[in-house]
């Protein structure tokens, strides 16, 4: 996979670029966070503001984005975070950019190597050593790590500090296990639908599990209070940032994503987004009954760790971010499933044949990647003309893992 990205992807994407006249800068993700950080920590300026933002793109971009020329990027590259993410950021403030981008590389790179142990930890799963590191190794040789490493996304951060809150969920530290998951909502979306589940989770036993709520609500109150401190009536440019972001990138959610690809022309924007709506609804309904079910559950329990996977499976497909980096979360889910096999092989062929599928579609990213790493050995040509084989699978996979898991939790919640 590595190879594939660095020798096949990356190629492709720099000749498609030049053939399109199209900016290449830095392209770090965390550049737009770090340079609005340190120009809010030590410079006192609004990182929502133009001017940061026309920072953001010469670094980012390598230019400034010229609305006149239609093949430029449409994501503007804002400064569309809380403003408090500028408290996690601020031991980077001091470096210059390129070290920054070493540092945060390796960092994201152990993060999400400790991730794996944390969510076997979380999940109450005891694997010898060699099966351990197996699974790290083919979760830093998957398509969404590599690409977060690459980009050093927040999301690989915001995924390693889930797995950590629910670690120390699992192991009795709800104090600490709060405060993870307020540090974690640096990107909203990525944690809200966690944070109901949890909270939904800690009311049905108060007395023993409210620790968890009084530390996830200190730390937010902390991150807040210190946001509006620094930068008065953040929120409402935060808001005003969202909708531009939402505007300008149009992004979508993964089931809006297929709906396109299933649909094509045949089917108006807006009824494939109401389309993607109604379905997204369905999915977050089908998923009340079991985490109802669980909810008095200690987080030590197979049930609760279950409805935990569900949970992140569901918020990879309903956001509106696509991007296969976020896939990250599905590494609890896909944890579990293999960890259940036997519910799946030893069922009906119908189960036998989903779990099969969902198999293939996790193996396909380094089928393809294998394939056209070794083809670009003989003919560099041919494997950049068929770069985008290992995304066949891309927007399949969540819809797979999310049926599947829901299955086994809804199998779970019958069997307990």
């Amino acid at each position: 996979m590595w190879i594939y990205v660095q020798h096949v992807l990356i190629p492709y994407e720099r000749a498609d670029s030049a053939a399109h006249q199209r900016p290449r800068g830095n392209l770090s993700d965390l550049y737009p966070r770090w340079l609005g950080a340190r120009e809010l920590l030590l410079h006192h300026r609004n990182p929502y503001g133009n001017d940061i933002t026309a920072e953001i793109q010469k670094g980012y971009y390598g230019r400034e984005l010229d609305p006149a020329r239609p093949d430029d990027p449409r994501d503007r590259q804002g400064f569309a975070y809380p403003v408090y993410v500028v408290f996690v950021l601020a031991p980077l403030i001091g470096f210059p950019f390129h070290v920054v981008q070493i540092l945060f590389y390796w960092l994201l790179a152990g993060l999400t190597a400790a991730s794996v142990w944390l969510w076997l930890k979380a999940l109450r799963w005891e694997l010898p050593l060699l099966a351990v590191a197996a699974c790290i190794a083919f979760t830093l040789g998957s398509f969404p790590a590599v690409q977060g490493i690459k980009l050093q996304q927040l999301s690989l951060l915001v995924a390693a500090l889930l797995a950590a809150s629910l670690a120390c969920v699992a192991s009795g530290f709800l104090f600490f296990g709060g405060a993870l998951l307020a540090l974690a909502t640096i990107k909203p979306q990525l944690a809200w639908l966690l944070v109901a589940w949890l909270l939904l989770w800690v009311v049905s036993d108060w007395r023993a599990r409210r620790k968890f709520v009084f530390s996830f609500a200190l730390v937010m109150a902390l991150l807040l209070a210190g946001a509006e401190i620094i930068l008065p009536g953040w929120w409402r440019m935060f808001a005003a940032a969202i909708g531009q972001y939402h505007q300008y990138t149009q992004n979508q959610s993964v089931i809006e994503v297929i709906l396109n690809q299933l649909l094509g022309s045949a089917a108006s924007g807006a009824v494939v987004h109401v389309s993607a709506q109604i379905l997204s609804v369905i999915a977050v309904l089908a998923c009340v009954p079991v985490l109802w079910n669980v909810r008095r559950e200690p987080a030590d329990a197979a049930g609760f760790g279950a409805a935990t996977a569900l949970v992140l499976a569901l918020t990879v497909l309903v956001i509106p971010m696509y991007a296969p980096y976020n896939q990250v979360l599905l590494l609890p889910a896909i944890l579990l499933l293999v960890r259940e096999r036997s519910f799946f092989t030893s069922r009906s062929r119908a189960l036998r044949l989903g779990y099969i599928v969902g198999i293939f579609a996790l193996a396909w990213q380094w089928i393809a990647s294998l394939c056209l790493s070794a083809m670009y050995m003989w003919n560099p040509t041919w494997a950049l003309s068929r770069w985008q084989w290992p995304f066949f699978a891309t927007f399949a996979l969540p819809v797979l893992v999310f049926v599947l898991i829901l299955l086994d939790a809804q199998r779970m919640r019958r069997s307990e």
